[in-house]
Parts: structure tokens; sequence; C-alpha cells
């Protein structure tokens, strides 16, 4: 019973009435062409493959899930799965933001972004299969030798093979340093790769013809630790000098895991016996490499869980809206009925306007650091790119940390709102749940995240990347500060601003004497700075809406009740959260191990 619908209206309001994409992007002679009406063209089709195709794939897949012949090794994908990937491939959707030089249609990311968001929405399991193509089919654009670009490139863009991350082992989890993999070199410099890896998502399955996989390893005479780590690039099937494939590369899906969610999705262990690869860039340095594929994870990870907030609110208040138990408390609200909808009750609206305030405010950082790509990628100003790389590195850690841990936050109030009929299977909202959890942990937990965030990202820089995104909301600030329309929202965005120079100070001074404060304050640091970044894009969402409540859409009016929701009833968070991070790392350590 579960139902979805493409959120265009709100997608054309950031794209066009929020960011000015179309202005931004024609500025970029990469994008000159570019216009309103194609970008919109683009994601109404999207939507309606999403929505009419992938979407009445979800619950059957999860229920299904995926099979492994264990003779053959071979994976294959839930019904009606495989189908839908030729159409996509048909449609010519896996070559939406790629380089024309390798087939690709060269839009901007922003746009495949939201076509993502699109289809994480209405099949997350499935969405993984293509998913991680595009993140190869960067690292090799650019650290792959000419060779391997020819091969690989133009096969990924248009979907013909899929590509695979593969880096965590049994007993390794994120600490990549410790991996075993041994990659040896070969007379006709190829190299033989063997070891095991886990956890790796699509890699194995029936969709495609050939899988591309990007396998971390150590050559014989690496270093320890993470600076003995080389990249190579390992095919399911080998591929002869035309192009055609031939013989099957020892890499063989030894085993499926059996996970809480994402059933649809094979995520396999992989064991490589012999296997042969190619070295992508240098030797020792693949983990840098691989970071181009991480980071772009990363961002889509931070998508799914967007796409999991928006359909999972689109049925908790379709639900809301016709279920009715009870009377409100102030009186009737329905009395020709023999009780109220539910919607009428104070909490399940906290609930809905919860899930819709973060897939409101997640939507709106996601598109602004995808038109930030797009920017850092075309533009000819060497200043620009080098800002919008900065801005994107600062804001990677937050869209995969924030709108992950808002997910499951939604999803779980979304359930909420459906009662008994929440956690039962044919409403489709536990689905969610299960599924939405797993974007917390891969691709770097989102305690790695944090780490990343005030280690990596503002302490190691003295704060230089944040200040750049503090001038934003200083310039926005002053711009506004005047107008009385917008105080509500123009006065707690400066107070949060001021508190996180004030934080960001404190915790700073403090790792100077012990770096575990670090890790005591990261969690509670990047949620408060993720509510800065909302509270930012929901001023500035507020502002275009009071400017256009006159014309009678009842969308703005809309807009501005979630951007006050947002601000009195989930900003406020920061408050406590700002007390446990200055709290220090002392109640956390002072307690002896073996008293666990």
């Amino acid at each position: 019973m579960a139902r979805y619908t493409p959120p265009l209206r709100d997608m054309r309001f950031v794209m066009h009435e929020l960011l000015g994409a179309a202005d931004t992007l024609k500025a970029l002679p990469r994008h000159a062409e570019i216009d309103v009406e194609t970008m919109d063209a683009v994601l109404e089709e999207g939507g309606k493959f999403a929505a009419e195709v992938l979407f009445p794939l979800n619950r059957p897949g999860d229920e299904q899930g995926c099979t492994l012949d264990a003779a053959t090794h071979a994976v294959r994908a839930p019904d009606g799965f495989k189908a839908a990937y030729a159409q996509y491939v048909a449609g010519g959707w896996p070559a939406l933001s790629c380089d024309p030089a390798y087939g690709g249609q060269g839009l901007p990311i922003v746009l495949n972004q939201c076509f993502y968001e699109m289809l994480n929405s209405a099949n997350q399991a499935w969405t993984m299969y293509p998913g991680l193509s595009h993140g190869a089919y960067e690292c090799l654009k650019a650290h792959g030798t000419a060779e391997q670009q020819a091969t690989y490139l133009p096969k990924l863009v248009s979907g013909e093979w899929t590509g695979t991350m593969c880096l965590t082992e049994p007993h390794c989890g994120t600490d990549l340093g410790l991996l075993r993999t041994k990659a040896l070199p070969q007379a006709d410099g190829t190299y033989r790769l063997t070891g095991q890896k886990i956890f790796i998502s699509a890699g194995e399955h029936d969709l495609a013809e050939n899988i591309v996989h990007l396998v971390l390893a150590r050559l014989p005479d690496s270093p320890a630790g993470s600076k003995g780590i080389s990249l190579f690039v390992v095919p399911k099937f080998l591929v002869n000098a035309d192009g055609s494939l031939g013989a099957r590369n020892p890499i063989f899906c030894g085993a499926l895991e059996h996970k809480m969610g994402i059933h649809g999705n094979a995520t396999c262990q992989l064991n490589l016996d012999g296997a042969v690869g190619t070295l992508v860039g240098q030797p020792h340095k693949g983990l840098a490499a691989m970071f181009v594929m991480m980071n772009a994870a990363r961002l889509g990870v931070g998508n799914q869980g967007l796409g999991l907030t928006e359909v999972a609110y689109q049925n908790a208040a379709a639900y809301a809206r016709e279920r009715i138990q009870m009377r409100s408390l102030s009186g009737p609200k329905h009395p020709e009925q023999p009780a109220d909808t539910i919607i009428v009750h104070p909490d399940v609206r906290k609930m809905l306007l919860t899930a819709r305030a973060y897939a409101e405010g997640g939507r709106a950082l996601s598109m602004y650091v995808a038109l930030l790509i797009d920017r850092e990628l075309a533009s000819d100003d060497e200043a620009e790119r080098r800002d919008c790389a900065d801005l994107v590195a600062l804001l990677t850690p937050i869209c995969k940390a924030f709108l992950t841990d808002n997910a499951w936050l939604a999803t779980s109030h979304c359930m909420q709102v459906l009662g008994g009929h929440g956690y039962v299977r044919e409403w489709g909202l536990e689905q969610y749940v299960r599924d939405a959890r797993i974007n917390m942990i891969y691709e770097g937990t989102n305690t790695i995240q944090s780490l990343d965030l005030l280690g990596r990202k503002v302490l190691a820089d003295n704060g230089a990347k944040l200040k750049k995104f503090g001038r934003q909301i200083a310039e926005f600030v002053e711009a506004e500060g005047t107008n009385p329309a917008l105080q509500e929202f123009i006065d707690p965005l400066a107070e949060l601003g001021d508190k996180v120079t004030k934080l960001t100070t404190e915790l700073g001074l403090k790792a100077m004497g012990n770096a575990d404060e670090v890790g005591g304050a990261a969690v509670d640091y990047l949620r408060v700075v993720g509510h800065l970044v909302f509270a930012y894009f929901f001023a500035r969402m507020a502002a275009v809406a009071l400017a256009k409540q006159g014309s009678g859409d009842p969308f703005y009016a809309a807009k501005l009740h979630t951007a006050r929701f947002y601000f009195a009833k989930l900003l406020p968070e920061t408050a406590g959260l700002i007390r446990t991070a200055r709290a220090g790392v002392a109640p956390l350590l002072a307690m002896e191990e073996a008293m666990f």
C-alpha cells in the first residue's frame, strides 16, 4: 500500500528559486546551453522512471532478496531488477552527467543528484547497483591510464558494465591500513591479486555483462599501514584487446551477507584467487586515488538517506490524513466522523514535520553541494574552483552523516505515525527504517565522518574552510538583518554562527593538549554544524517564500510553516549538543576497560 510521488515542485524550487542553478551553470562554458526547460524535463522523466519502473519493485525485491549459486558463484538479483536495469540503460540514464568524450550527455551533476534522490526513494537496493559506477568512472577518469580509460570508461558511461569499490576485509573494518590482500607483479605488467573482501555492495549480479572492481591491495615491497596501499582495476571478465570480453577472472562471490535491510542488493564476500588486475595511479598511493570514489560514495549515501526520508514522509502524511482515531484535545475537528483524523494531534504533526523538515533541508544541502561540484569541475576561474573544492570537502561529511542520522530519525518517526500498522510489512514503513539504518554505517561510519569534519576539515586548517561557509552566512545576515519579516530566522542563525565559532576555538585549544578531545566531541560537533548549515538554507528558503507568498501559491505558505517548525522545534537541539561537546572526553575515558 506504499506510494511515492517525485517531489518535483520542491526540486524546482531549490534548483531555480533558491540556487538559481541555470544562471550559474550558463556562466560555465561546459554548460552554456543549459536552460530551465531542459532541467525540468530531465527531472520529470527521471521521476517517471523512479515512480513507475523502480518503485513497484521495492517491496517484492526486499521480500525475495538475492540468490547465490554456490557452484558457479553467480548471483541473481530479485525478479524485475534486470529488466529495470535494461530500461535504465536504454533510456541513457547512466550517461546523464558523464563526459561526452566517453559517450556521456554532459549534463550538470546537480541534475544527476536529483535523479538519484528519486531513485533512492523508489528503491534504494536497486539504485545501489548502478550507483557506485559513477564513483568508479570518476576514479578512473582522474587516475587511470589512457588505456584503462579507453577500456572501461565508455562501458561504465553506457551502463553496459557496472563498478564496485573493494576496500575492507574481515579483520580490518574501517582501518584500511590493516588490509592484507596481496598484488604480485607479472612480467606482462599486470598483477595477480589474492585475498578476501567483505561488504561489497553489488559485488556480483546478473544485471550487467561485466563488473569493474576497484580493489585496494598491497605490493610485495609496500610499507606498513595506509601508506603502503595500492589501487587496482580488476574486471569480472578480462577484456580483450578489441574490447570484447575474455576469460572469467578469478574474483568470485563466496557468500552473500544476510542483512537487516537492503535485501534486494547483493552485498558480497569476494574472494580473489590470483585475479588479474592493473595498477591505477602510483604504487602505494592507492588510498588517495580511491578517495575520489569514496567521497562520491559518501555524497551518494547521504542522498540515500534523503531519498528514504522523503518517501517515508509521503507515506506517513498520507496515512495521517486518512486514519481516524480519537478526538482532538481541543474538541472535534471532524464531527461528521466517529473520530478525527490523526493528523489533528500535535505529536503526530511533530513527527511528520520533523521528517518533512529534514527532507527539505537535506534536499537544499544536497543540491547546493552538487552545484558546487559542477562549478569546481567546469569553472575557468582557479580561485572559484579552489573555493568550491574547499566547501565540498567541508560539507561532504555533513552530507553523509547528518542526512543519514536524520533519515534514521525521520523513518522511525514515520513508522510511529502508523502505530501498529507501521510495524507491518504491507505498509512499507518498516522497510524504510531497516534500509535507512545501513546508511549510517557504511562508506565510513558517521563517527568517522565526524572525526573527519572536526579533525581534518576544520582544525587541520585552523577553520579556513569553515570560515568560507561562515562568510556566506554573514553576508546573508548582513543583507537581510534589517528585514523585520525575517528576524525569526536571522537572529537564531546569527546566534548559532557565533556559538559554532566559539565552540570550534574551544575544542581546538583542548585538542592541542589532548587529541582524544576531538573524539569526545566530534559527533556532537558535526550535528551542531549540520544544524547551522540547515538553518542557513531554511532562512534563505524562507526569504524566497516570503517574497512570493503573495502569489497565492500554497507551496510558499507550506515552506514558511516548515521553516518556522525547524527553527522552533529542531534547531534548539544544538543547545544540548554544545553542552555535551564541551563536557570533554573525561567522562568517556575515566572508566577502566575491565569495568565494561
